[in-house]
Formats: structure tokens, C-alpha cells, sequence
């Protein structure tokens, strides 16, 4: 394998040495720059306008475009790229490379120091530091740093932070030199460098394929583009076992904890045009090597088949399932701690269980249905119980029944749920606080895992999960983990809802193994009965299509309005949301009002909804751009990952409420507290006028509008629908197709999740 890069050999490529006079435009998110460079000689004018006599010279700037790190005016730079033809701006060099270059004089190492590359150093602080060293500074920094400390202003604290901030530009210098040609932008650099620090380069060098396990936003794909470029085959053992690790990332990715080793040998062949017979080899190695375990049915002593569908069904099982290990260690510890816990003493018992569920009913003044009277009694006499039913069944009741009956025996209780929405809905409902589970397992950025696990449990007698159809294989097992022996642990969720987004489809596996007692609620109350959302919601359920006609001469909490064509169902859709629902149902249009859609692309999907709403409902004021997205002051946005040193979490809602362009800050309100972001940690936000359907487990809204066409085909299935309908409290509005409706009731072929939890459950039965 060759590590040079490659020649300049088009006949059009162009190299250009210049100062960095302006910087017009530059994208901190991936690097695209458009800057103006004063060549050091002068140009054939032909070269920037076509058709010119030759013999014409120029030294005007030049602009040029392409993507680059960090760049600062006064900087010496050498370009190689092509000249372009833009529409709008006229004749550019397009660059697909920028080197810096070193300036060899006194006066040129002082301005380079004194442009802001380096933490710590300032217009004075740069001549102090030339003025002590003269043209040997740039050797000095690199050789000698420790010589810094001679120079007045200069301690140890300041020191280091030279130190360390030009070793990291330098390191980003020469890697950024070395990515560049292999396709990996410069805005990769610096996560590639802090995430290997000087051994950056060796390890791009000797296994690139790294890149895609250890640095978000790089994937398979782009390391092995840029792995073949350096001379990697493409039957080399490390990106076969790269490629299958990539695919079983994947597979995680669309809620899988495992593939049959035959379908992952399929894709894998497919990505990466092997034989069957090397892939298989590599599987085998990457066993050796602990990095998956191959578990075949035989292993497991359950009878039950390996694979549940999302609706909970039986599916065929596979021979040999092949996990990431840790995977493996999750699905295989979540089966073991509930095991333990349901064969561990109870706690809390009950003298006469049945004299006290009737007393806690007569003090909530309610009167219980048989199958919600059974809920409860299970609760009594159960280590872990299943309480499921759909909207308007009751289950909030049951929920303060059980909670009141264990209080009665003065046991402590915890509330939980898997987002802040669903904890704060749960807290109103019951009167205790309820916290998320992350919250409440304490988790710690700085110990990178949870204080609250096996060695440290919970304190508590019940534990109450609401939405536990939401949580994933992973937020499982570090729940069970941390109960208590002996505690009671009731689990509450729609099993008919989308599974968690998340791998595994623990709620539906617990079912299905019949290892713990289900109760499920199916009686909708009179009050209930009366909302049209409640009622076709069960209706959808059935797979029975509800009626699409409102009635003109009453208000009602349910409407259709048909629009086939996808642009004008934009419209209405905004619309909807800053006109017609305000002025009818008196409503917030930004707080009380959700637009929730199938996908995130087209005319009614989330990126293109977002623009239009927030262009109709936030037109003006303050903002920053990043990429394609624009953040202004007052936006409704979401948090999409979590961030455990802000105590923010994927799916968080909130609005911006400062917004600083000099610091390159903004604040969130999230309900009572908020959150500062640099502008550098804006890819953990995106405007949230319009959000996935998907996103919005867990939360419910005064007012939901939820557009269905059928560009959304491959996505309208009966549980995301209901589980849009579900999301609304006093209205829903549905807009488009209605056959995409029809498709969508009628479709319950959800897709398959490999998972063998139930397996592993089984035996408890």
C-alpha cells in the first residue's frame, strides 16, 4: 500500500499560492468555504475570464470555493483545483485541496500566530514570542516548546494552552493534508485528530476502516472509499470484517439485536462484492476476536420460535444468530436480572389484598370494570406485571389505584418513563413526581455510565414504567439491572403503538414469552367513548378505516381533509396550523400545535414542513445557519441525541430564547430550565415545527395536524398511524389521501425484529 498522494495529472488542474485575504463564507459543520486569495504573481486573465488575450496579466483576488478547516485571513495558501464557471458569481477556482503554508519571514510568522489559530495567543503575544525567536519560532513550537516559558506573560497555565492548541493544529495540518486526497472532508479532521490524537495519522494509515466505528458522521462507506485509495483490496480481511460490523450496525439501527448469519453473509456479499466463502471466514475471526458472538438455537433452552414481528406474532427462527457482543450481553443479562427478580422474595406483601383494593377504590371515589379490578389484584400478588390497553381503557386509573395501594403499606414508590414528556404527563396524572429513567438511574457524564446498577439499586418497593413500549434492549437492561430484589415492577405501554426506535421490541417479547402476568384493558369509558380520536384510534387498530366524513353541524376532535397532491398539502398544512386551528379551536399554533409525518423527506416531510412553518410562523429576527438548517430566536426546537452533560435528551422539545452571533451561543428553554449550545453543537438540534411520528413517542399534544400521501407508501403502516392519531388530546387533523389512509389501516405486515429475549424468557414460565 502506497501512502503518497496522488499526482496532479488533469490538464485542467490548476495550483495557486496566495494570502487569504477574506473569508466570504465558511461552514463550520463540513468544512465548504468560499474565500478570496491575492496570488502571489500575477495571472493570465484568461485564466479567470475565458476568451482574454493571453498576453493580459492580473493580480486581483481570486475566489475560490471548496472545503477546508479553520480558515484565517492572512494566511499563506497553496490551492489545487480547477477553474469553474458559477452562474451567479462568475469564474472560481474550485480547490480540492488547500495546503497552509509556513511564512519563512518575522513579519509574516507574526501575523500567522496573531490570526486566532492558536488558543492563547494575540496580536502581542505573537510579536513577544517572534521578537524572542525571530524566523526559528515556527522549529521552536515545534521542537522546543518549553522555551515559550522564557517569554514575559507566558506561565504555566498559558503555557500548556499554547502548547497543546498548536500541536493540535499542527496535527490537524498534516492530517488534514492526508485526508484530503482520500475523500474525508476537513471538517472530519479535527474529530479524527481529538479522538486519536497524534497517532491520528498512523492509525488512518494502517486501518482506516476505524474511522467508521470510532467517529461519528464517518461511515463504512467513506472509509472504505478512502481505504481503497490507499490500497486496501477489496478482499482485504480488515474491511470484510469491517463490512460485516457495519452491517450489524445497521441492523441495530433498524431495531434488530441480532441477523441470521445466512442474511448477514447476504448483505454483506452485496456491499462489498466477496465471495460468501471469505465473508464467512471473516465472521469466524471476528468471533475469535470477541468483537460478535454466533449463538445457534440449540444454545437456548426455550421452545418458543427465536423472532417476534413488531405486532408481537410468530415468525420463523433462525439457526445461528450473529450479535455485536454487547448486544449479546444486553438481550442475555435483561432475561437473567428478570429472572432474578421474579424469583427473589417479595417485598411488599399484603394481609388481605382484596379488603384493600376495595378500600383504595372507595377513596379515589371510582368504580373499577373487572378486567381494571384484576390489574390491580395482579399488581398485589406479582414481582412484574404487564398493563396494556389503548387510549381511553383506563390504564392512567390503574396506575393511581396501584400507586395508592402500595402506599397504604407505606412503600416506597418510583415513577418512571423514557422521555422528560412522558415523565412530566405521568407526574401531572398521578400527583408524584416521575422522573426519566435516565434521570432516575443517575446517570454521570464524567463516570460515563450509570451510579445507580446492581452493587447500588434503586430504593423502592414499586416501580411504575409508563410508555414502556418505548424503551430499547439497552435502557432495559440498565433498568432491571438496578432494581431491587423482591421490588414489584409494574411495566405500562400500547403494545399496538411503533416499537422503540431503539434495537430489540422488549415490551412485545415480555408478552409473547408469557413469563410474567399481562393484564390487558380493552373496555373504553363513557367519557372516552365520546371522543371521535379515542374511537376511530381503536378502530385503526382493527384495521377498520374510520369514517372520513365530519359532521358540519358540531365540532368535532377528529377531521380528514382530503388533498391529493402533495405541494398543496403543504399548504393547507401550514395553513392549518397558523390560521384555521387557532382562530376555530383557540389554540397556540407554536406550543399547542404538532405537525406529525411519516418521513423526514418530499413535500409534507419533516425538513421541508419545518422550513415552510417557520417561515410562516418565525419569519424574522436573529438566527444562524447550519448546513441547509436555519436557528432563529423563538424557534420551537428538538434535541435528537443525548447529551448527559446537559441533561438533555433525545426527543426534548423546547424554544430558543437567546441567540448571540459574536459569542456563538444560544440558549433553550426546556419547561423550567435552560440550556446553553455553542454554535459547534447545533447538529444536536433541528427546528421542530414538524417532527417524525417516530419522535413523537411519548407525548401527547392539545392539537396534532398529520399529513399521509402516498409518496409515503413504503412507511404507511396500521401502528404508525395509530400511534399519530394516539399522540392527540383534543384534536386531530388528518390531511391528504385517502387511500393512503386505507393503505396504512389495512397494512399490519410490520416489519420483522430479530430478537431472541422471549426465547431467553421462556423457560421462566
Amino acid at each position: 500500500m502506497s501512502d503518497d498522494l496522488p499526482l496532479l495529472r488533469d490538464p485542467d488542474a490548476v495550483e495557486l499560492t496566495g494570502t487569504l485575504e477574506r473569508v466570504v463564507f465558511h461552514n463550520e459543520e463540513n468544512g465548504y468555504t468560499v474565500l478570496r486569495l491575492l496570488p502571489d504573481r500575477a495571472l493570465p486573465v484568461e485564466a479567470k475570464v475565458k476568451g482574454a488575450p493571453s498576453r493580459t496579466v492580473s493580480r486581483d483576488p481570486v475566489t475560490c470555493v471548496g472545503h477546508m478547516v479553520n480558515p484565517q485571513v492572512g494566511v499563506q495558501l497553496q490551492v489545487s483545483g480547477r477553474w469553474v464557471n458559477n452562474a451567479r458569481f462568475g469564474r472560481q477556482l474550485a480547490f480540492d485541496m488547500a495546503e497552509e503554508m509556513l511564512p519563512a519571514t518575522s513579519e509574516g510568522i507574526r501575523l500567522y500566530l496573531a490570526s486566532g489559530l492558536i488558543k492563547g495567543v494575540g496580536e502581542e503575544m505573537a510579536g513577544r514570542i517572534v521578537a524572542a525567536f525571530g524566523t526559528d519560532t515556527i522549529r521552536v513550537l515545534d521542537e522546543e516548546p518549553e522555551r515559550l516559558l522564557k517569554i514575559k506573560g507566558v506561565g504555566k497555565k498559558s503555557f500548556e494552552k499554547i502548547k497543546e492548541s498548536w500541536a493540535e493544529h499542527r496535527g490537524i495540518r498534516d492530517l488534514l493534508l492526508f485526508l484530503q486526497p482520500h475523500g474525508i472532508t476537513p471538517a472530519y479532521a479535527v474529530r479524527i485528530y481529538r479522538a486519536y490524537g497524534g497517532e491520528a495519522l498512523n492509525v488512518v494509515r494502517e486501518n482506516p476502516y476505524r474511522l467508521a466505528m470510532d467517529i461519528r458522521g464517518i461511515g463504512f462507506v467513506t472509509a472504505d472509499a478512502a481505504a481503497r485509495k490507499l490500497g486496501f483490496a477489496e478482499d482485504h480481511p480488515l474491511r470484510i470484517q469491517a463490512g460485516l460490523l457495519y452491517v450489524l450496525q445497521k441492523a441495530t439501527d433498524d431495531g434488530n439485536v441480532f441477523l441470521p448469519e445466512e442474511e448477514l453473509l447476504d448483505q454483506a456479499c452485496q456491499q462489498l462484492a466477496v465471495d460468501r466463502d471469505l465473508a464467512r471466514q471473516a465472521v469466524l475471526a471476528l468471533e475469535q476476536e470477541e468483537r460478535v458472538v454466533r449463538e445457534s438455537l440449540d444454545e437456548l433452552p426455550g421452545r418458543l420460535p427465536a423472532v417476534f414481528r413488531e405486532d408481537g406474532d410468530e415468525a420463523e427462527a433462525p439457526e445461528v444468530a450473529v450479535y455485536l457482543r454487547r448486544y449479546h450481553h444486553y438481550e442475555s443479562k435483561t432475561a437473567f436480572y428478570l429472572h432474578r427478580l421474579l424469583h427473589s422474595p417479595k417485598a411488599v406483601r399484603f394481609a388481605e389484598p382484596d379488603a384493600l383494593v376495595e378500600k383504595v377504590t372507595e377513596s379515589l371515589s371510582i368504580s373499577l370494570a373487572p378486567e381494571q379490578l384484576e390489574a390491580v389484584r395482579t399488581a398485589a400478588r406479582s414481582k412484574v406485571m404487564v398493563l396494556t390497553g389503548g387510549p381511553g381503557t383506563g390504564k392512567t386509573t390503574i396506575i393511581n389505584a396501584i400507586i395508592r395501594l402500595f402506599a397504604e403499606v407505606k412503600a416506597k414508590i418510583l415513577l418512571a418513563a423514557p422521555t422528560g414528556r412522558a415523565a412530566k404527563r405521568m407526574s401531572e396524572t398521578s400527583g408524584r413526581e416521575a422522573r426519566t429513567i435516565h434521570r432516575l438511574l443517575e446517570y454521570s457524564p464524567q463516570e460515563d455510565g450509570f451510579a445507580r446498577n446492581e452493587d447500588n439499586p434503586l430504593a423502592c418497593g414499586l416501580l411504575v414504567v409508563d410508555e414502556a413500549s418505548m424503551m430499547d434492549t439497552l435502557l432495559f437492561y440498565h433498568l432491571l439491572k438496578a432494581v431491587p430484589m423482591g421490588a414489584t415492577v409494574v411495566l405500562v405501554g400500547d403494545v399496538h403503538q411503533l416499537p422503540s426506535v431503539g434495537p430489540g421490541n422488549v415490551l412485545a417479547d415480555i408478552i409473547a414469552s408469557g413469563a410474567v402476568p399481562v393484564v390487558e384493558l380493552t373496555e373504553i369509558f363513557r367519557q372516552s367513548a365520546e371522543s371521535e380520536i379515542i374511537c376511530n384510534a381503536h378502530l385503526i387498530n382493527k384495521g377498520q378505516v374510520p369514517s372520513l366524513e365530519s359532521s358540519k353541524d358540531r365540532l368535532s376532535d377528529f377531521y380528514f381533509i382530503h388533498q391529493n397532491d402533495p405541494e398543496r398539502a403543504a399548504d393547507m398544512v401550514v395553513d392549518l396550523v397558523r390560521n384555521h386551528i387557532p382562530r376555530r379551536f383557540g389554540l397556540d399554533p407554536v406550543n399547542d400545535i404538532q405537525v406529525l409525518t411519516p418521513m423526514h423527506k418530499g413535500a409534507v416531510g419533516a425538513a421541508q414542513l419545518n422550513l415552510r412553518l417557520q417561515a410562516s410562523l418565525n419569519p424574522n429576527g436573529l438566527e444562524v445557519r447550519r448546513g441547509e438548517r436555519s436557528f432563529r430566536l423563538h424557534d420551537k426546537v428538538m434535541q435528537i441525541r443525548n447529551n448527559y452533560d446537559k441533561d438533555v435528551f433525545n426527543g426534548d422539545v423546547g424554544r430558543i430564547v437567546f441567540l448571540d452571533g459574536k459569542e456563538r451561543t444560544l440558549s433553550v428553554r426546556y419547561d423550567d430550565r435552560v440550556v446553553p449550545y455553542d454554535f459547534e453543537e447545533l447538529d444536536e438540534l433541528t427546528p421542530a415545527y414538524a417532527i417524525s411520528i417516530h419522535k413523537s413517542q411519548g407525548s401527547e399534544y392539545p392539537a396534532v395536524v398529520i399529513p399521509l400521501m402516498m409518496q409515503h407508501y413504503v412507511l404507511l403502516q396500521r401502528n404508525l398511524v395509530y400511534t399519530g392519531v394516539t399522540r392527540g388530546k383534543k384534536l386531530v387533523v388528518l390531511v391528504g389521501e385517502s387511500r393512503a389512509l386505507h393503505m396504512a389501516v389495512k397494512n399490519n405486515k410490520t416489519r420483522t425484529r430479530h430478537t431472541r429475549l422471549a426465547l431467553r424468557l421462556q423457560p421462566l414460565t
